[in-house]
């Protein structure tokens, strides 16, 4: 296990092989760091990966191949140790392949890589999803990264505001307590495409907004200022901050896969927004964090 950082004249990042993890994105020219502490008062991550699964799973549990199998919420990888792939001046990758270890939970042959690259005072992160196996591979993956927010020293994160790019409302499907999308969905109207950050936001857990009802979502200062843009390919989203908490961090979540639906029964490759590859095939897919 180990920490591993780049730099350019704008920003510097330090990423944790252990879930080849995201742990700092810094501004040089200020000295300001954007990514959450891992305090675990609150929540001990700073950026885990989700992979193989987004979210939650019915009574923990999915069926794959004739068999039913248990699974945690959000996978896997993010508790594994990668291996450091390369390092040049602009990039770093790491890998996390299939093991024994991984194939009693999760029956599929996978080469995972996560890539991290800077340019000026942006960070892309990379997905890789490989299939070295001889059959189909189902999976989900997503970004959980945790933002500092408020940013500004004597601000509280409630004064704050998220901004969904181009948005006069955003729908969000409601979670229930079971951890799962409901039938439910709650719609914000914004103003200047931005949603206060109140104390209630997050009563019923993250904010799932699907549909590629944007691909821009912004965390603002109390002035509606942007401070920190994520940028994303993915088909949905999540908006999150612990509920009932005072908590000065926000995560804004790009995913290609969500938590089951209330009352889902079927397999795996019938779980909405799952992906799949056929053997000897890659897939890729990737977010930009700009401050």
């Amino acid at each position: 296990m180990g920490l591993y950082e780049l730099k350019n004249d704008a920003v510097a990042i330090a990423v944790d092989s252990h879930g080849a993890e995201l742990k700092s994105l810094k501004k040089l020219s200020t000295g300001t760091e954007y990514m959450w502490c891992a305090d675990a008062k609150y929540w001990a991550r700073t950026s885990p990966v989700l992979f193989p699964f987004v979210g939650g799973l019915r009574n923990n549990e999915y069926r794959a191949k004739g068999k039913t199998y248990s699974m945690t919420k959000h996978g896997f990888a993010r508790d594994m140790d990668f291996e450091l792939l390369s390092q040049s001046e602009k990039e770093l990758w790491f890998v996390l392949k299939s093991s024994e270890e991984t194939l009693k939970t999760y029956p599929y042959e996978f080469v995972l890589k996560l890539g991290y690259r800077i340019e000026d005072c942006k960070v892309e992160v990379l997905w890789q999803v490989e299939n070295p196996g001889d059959e189909e591979l189902f999976f989900s993956i997503g970004g959980h990264p945790a933002f500092n927010c408020p940013i500004e020293e004597g601000a509280e994160r409630r004064e704050c505001f998220v901004e969904f790019g181009g948005c006069e409302e955003i729908a969000s499907s409601r979670i229930g307590e079971s951890g799962l999308v409901t039938g439910c969905m709650d719609v914000f109207a914004l103003t200047d495409g931005k949603l206060a950050l109140t104390e209630n936001l997050f009563d019923h857990d993250a904010l799932v907004v699907e549909k590629n009802q944007t691909d821009t979502v912004a965390l603002c200062r109390r002035d509606g200022s942007r401070y920190l843009t994520v940028t994303m390919e993915a088909p949905l989203f999540g908006v999150w901050s612990p509920v009932g908490k005072d908590v000065p961090f926000v995560c804004i979540e790009p995913w290609h896969g969500r938590c089951d639906r209330e009352g889902f029964e079927g397999t795996l490759k019938e779980r909405e927004w799952g992906n799949r590859i056929a053997p000897g095939h890659v897939w890729k897919a990737s977010y930009v964090i700009e401050v």
